[in-house]
């Protein structure tokens, strides 16, 4: 049996990769080539625009794909999300769809562009995003460059960002967000039938989501004497509770955890003070709940 898979080409390429090599997918990439080769033989992995994967899932050309919401809910296909995987090109942190004028233009909130022209590639879901709040307007679909439509060729766009910065260099002010983006294995309704490729499709969805939900954790463990364990969980009381084994001398106990990243540094002063030894801290590539 074989799974088909739509991996998406362009800027999620990258980090898409680099989350299936920590979930332990071994993926290589060649440039002629729209077929990775993956160390997975039940796996067939092709690069596909993320605006067309939803598409070609949906027509049974593939079983299951990678792509944004935003691509998936402008497409309209019917598809069953297996599971949310919240990343981007330059990390864990997603991207919104945001609407944005020129940064001395007098709009001020959506309203005050009844009658305007907005420029955008996500066509499908800035119509209906205007036609929720009742405000007609004209859209056109970008091929690109979106940022430089405004003023002469358009009076706002609604563009995806991550941070913001493309839209500041561009004199550009976000007036409202559209949509917030979450990528997601999706999978057609065959796919996801078949007993085989449902169970492929979910066993794919729990490492992926352990290897993001490793992103910002590290592992810390340290042996700390039987006087002190008190002391050092009162270090850690408001982390994840840690596991206590025993050691060989009666006296001492090992004690393991996980937590954020960005604590750690705090966290192992603190914990050396309190009487724990041995402090090793470690990288993790899955954590699954």
């Amino acid at each position: 049996m074989l799974l088909k898979l739509a991996l998406p080409k362009g800027s999620l390429q990258a980090s898409t990769v680099r989350l299936f090599e920590r979930a332990g997918y071994n993926v290589t990439l060649s440039e002629r080539s729209y077929y990775p080769a993956m160390d997975d033989p039940e796996l067939s992995a092709m690069l596909i625009r993320a605006q067309e994967v939803s598409r070609y899932v949906g027509h049974q050309v593939l079983d299951a794909g990678i792509t944004g919401s935003d691509w998936h809910q402008d497409s309209g296909a019917d598809l069953v999300t297996v599971t949310k995987l919240v990343y981007s090109k330059q990390g864990i942190a997603p991207c919104r769809w945001v609407l944005a004028v020129p940064a001395d233009s007098p709009f001020q909130k959506p309203q005050d562009l009844a009658g305007k022209t907005i420029a955008t590639e996500l066509v499908n879901v800035t119509r209906r995003y205007f036609e929720r709040l009742g405000v007609p307007v004209s859209i056109e679909f970008s091929w690109g460059a979106t940022e430089v439509k405004p003023p002469e060729l358009a009076d706002a766009i609604v563009e995806i960002t991550e941070t913001g910065s493309s839209l500041r260099a561009n004199r550009l002010r976000i007036i409202d967000t559209v949509m917030e983006v979450e990528n997601l294995l999706l999978a057609n309704h065959a796919a996801w039938e078949d007993p085989w490729k449902r169970r492929k499709l979910e066993s794919l969805a729990l490492l992926l989501s352990g290897a993001l939900a490793a992103e910002d954790k590290v592992g810390l463990k340290m042996n700390v004497p039987r006087g002190k364990v008190d002391a050092v969980l009162g270090v850690l009381t408001a982390l994840r509770r840690p596991t206590v084994s025993p050691l060989s001398d009666p006296e001492w106990v090992a004690l393991e955890t996980i937590i954020d990243e960005r604590v750690v540094r705090d966290i192992i002063p603190q914990l050396k003070f309190a009487g724990a030894e041995g402090i090793v801290e470690y990288p993790l590539n899955k954590l699954v709940r």
